[in-house]
């Protein structure tokens, strides 16, 4: 999966150069229809509507945001795949819907039959804990987890299976609590109901204020926030969360169609001063651009991993 990853990231140049002369041509032939598979008011929400508002200021072009939530963004990846492939109907969910979750689902559809047109912005996952546990490293974790069953939180299937991965590796045993998204995870690390678990971004602050640790990193690269930590490779799982949101449409969508819309997202993210890019730098980080051919490869890489780990967590 990781060289897959990076592959995808380094074509990114070459993507959209290629697709700019053709995508400049392009204009929605009706209002666009932004399906959002995340719950009203949140970040991922607020980050869909604000580039939706920055596309019609810059461009004219009409949106009409439509919420389409559960099932980890199945509910709208199972919606979006029959609808016109014109350009005029895209959505906003997670990679791993279309890895992980497609997987799980058991259903007779695969990444091919999705376009993908461009990432927004990445996940900083992190496996977090409060400073007051006393925890310096991930180290000093798996020698607690030796003398009792540290509850490990967790938001996801996938992010159960690398929990229990990570502990087979270690020789220890968590006990994982599944709760509903990073915000549950934070409040029972809070709460005392939590020992550790992930979190993907929302531990910023905590972190800064010195009252959370980030113990790792999940993804194939280290924290922005917190570099030092080890990665999961270095704690003996070779898998990862690596994770992006990600603006999808029906298959077969005409490239022409796909790239103007992947570099018109891309512009109005990247710019400095925009109402998307000042929220996507100040909650995720800032704005991760991976469009076109190069996102496709990457839903396509996280499927088959999905599957890889699905198998040896079931082991």
């Amino acid at each position: 999966m990781i060289k897959t990853l990076k592959t995808a990231i380094a074509a990114i140049g070459l993507t959209a150069f290629a697709a700019t002369a053709q995508a400049n041509d392009w204009t929605p032939p009706g209002p666009i229809k932004l399906m959002i598979a995340f719950a009203a008011g949140g970040g991922a929400d607020t980050q869909a509507r604000l580039i939706a508002d920055d596309l019609e200021s810059k461009l004219g072009w009409q949106f009409i945001p439509e919420q389409v939530t559960g099932k980890g963004g199945m509910n709208l990846a199972m919606a979006i795949k029959d609808q016109p492939n014109d350009g005029t109907v895209i959505g906003l969910l997670a990679t791993e819907t279309l890895g992980y979750a497609l997987h799980a689902a058991n259903v007779n559809v695969t990444p091919a039959d999705y376009t993908a047109i461009t990432t927004t912005a990445g996940f900083q996952m992190g496996i977090v804990s409060l400073s007051a546990k006393g925890w310096k490293s991930f180290h000093d974790v798996i020698e607690g987890a030796k003398g009792e069953a540290l509850r490990f939180g967790v938001m996801s299937p996938k992010l159960a299976d690398l929990a229990y991965l990570l502990g087979k590796a270690n020789d220890v045993e968590f006990n994982i609590v599944s709760v509903k998204g990073g915000k549950a995870v934070l409040n029972g690390l809070n709460a005392g109901d939590i020992d550790l678990g992930f979190i993907a971004g929302l531990q910023t602050k905590g972190v800064e204020a010195g009252d959370l640790v980030n113990l790792a990193s999940a993804l194939s690269e280290p924290l922005k926030q917190t570099p030092d930590a080890p990665m999961l490779a270095d704690l003996g799982v070779p898998y990862n969360a690596d994770g992006y949101f990600l603006i999808i449409g029906p298959k077969g969508i005409p490239a022409e169609a796909r790239d103007a819309l992947a570099n018109a997202i891309g512009e109005v993210i990247t710019t400095e001063g925009t109402k998307s890019n000042g929220m996507i730098t100040k909650a995720f980080g800032g704005p991760a651009v991976i469009a076109g051919d190069a996102a496709q490869a990457l839903i396509e890489d996280a499927y088959s991993s999905a599957g890889e780990l699905m198998k040896v967590a079931s082991e």
